[in-house]
């Protein structure tokens, strides 16, 4: 099977090149994964982009540290079994960790994580997760995980400790694509961050005036989003259905009109 994974959606403009490369390739994969916690403006989800995102072909939503920014997606989490937030949350916050999916006859489980290091308080995403993984393989047939945080050690720690034991790890929430993209030796693809989707001639997919102005007066701003040198950032991955064992791994970095 071919999964698309495309990196954090930043906004309207990662929202309008994300929804013109699905129109374009969306038949070229059999399963996508989008990480959708920054596109209402930069931050949060609504109910309404995100059928947007399922109507252009996503089978699944992952969030991350800013579910919760727009209050509405609380009841829409809780009805929308495709969409899920970190696994580590308390367990009285809305929506699931994890969701399975059936693709092509085959059981496709995404669960979603949020990191500790960096990263405001938190359960431990490692202990969450190695809970979860026995029961999750009982009936999934590959495991993806999206891992949402900011130190490259911890990512990297959370390939190796499900490596063998899931088919692909990936990383969000830095908004800066890395080149270490790999398949480990148990057979999990891995790579410590996919990117951002969105303006790349700013500050993370905001704008760099208002970034630019806060690290020099360390005064409260108001971000607004980066209209500028809109790209987008993800990875392809071939995984065979058979054994979970993913076969390649490749990122993807294009510009507006080269989609």
């Amino acid at each position: 099977m071919k999964f698309l994974i495309i990196g954090d959606i930043v906004g309207e403009p990662g929202r309008n090149i994300l929804f013109k490369y699905l129109k374009k390739r969306k038949q070229n994969y059999d399963f996508i994964i989008v990480n959708g916690e920054n596109s209402a403006g930069g931050f949060g989800i609504t109910g309404k982009i995100a059928d947007q995102i399922f109507a252009h072909g996503a089978d699944v939503i992952t969030l991350g540290n800013h579910s919760w920014d727009r209050k509405e997606i609380y009841s829409y989490i809780n009805e929308e079994k495709r969409m899920i937030r970190p696994i580590n949350f308390v367990k009285e916050a809305p929506g699931r960790g994890y969701t399975i999916v059936e693709k092509k006859g085959k059981k496709v489980a995404v669960i979603n994580a949020q990191a500790k290091v960096f990263m405001p308080p938190i359960a431990c995403p490692f202990l969450a997760i190695d809970e979860i993984i026995p029961e999750i393989s009982k009936t999934a047939d590959i495991i993806i995980l999206d891992f949402h945080g900011e130190a490259t050690s911890e990512k990297l720690a959370m390939g190796w400790n499900l490596n063998g034991k899931a088919s692909l790890v990936y990383g969000t929430h830095t908004h800066v694509q890395t080149a270490d993209e790999r398949v480990l030796p148990g057979g999990t693809a891995y790579i410590t961050d996919v990117g951002m989707t969105g303006g790349h001639d700013g500050v993370l997919g905001m704008n760099k005036r208002e970034s630019l102005q806060k690290f020099k007066d360390g005064m409260p701003s108001k971000y607004s989003v980066c209209e500028d040198n809109i790209k987008i950032n993800g990875i392809e991955v071939d995984i065979n259905e058979n054994n979970g064992k993913a076969v390649s791994i490749r990122r993807i970095n294009m510009h507006y009109d080269e989609v």
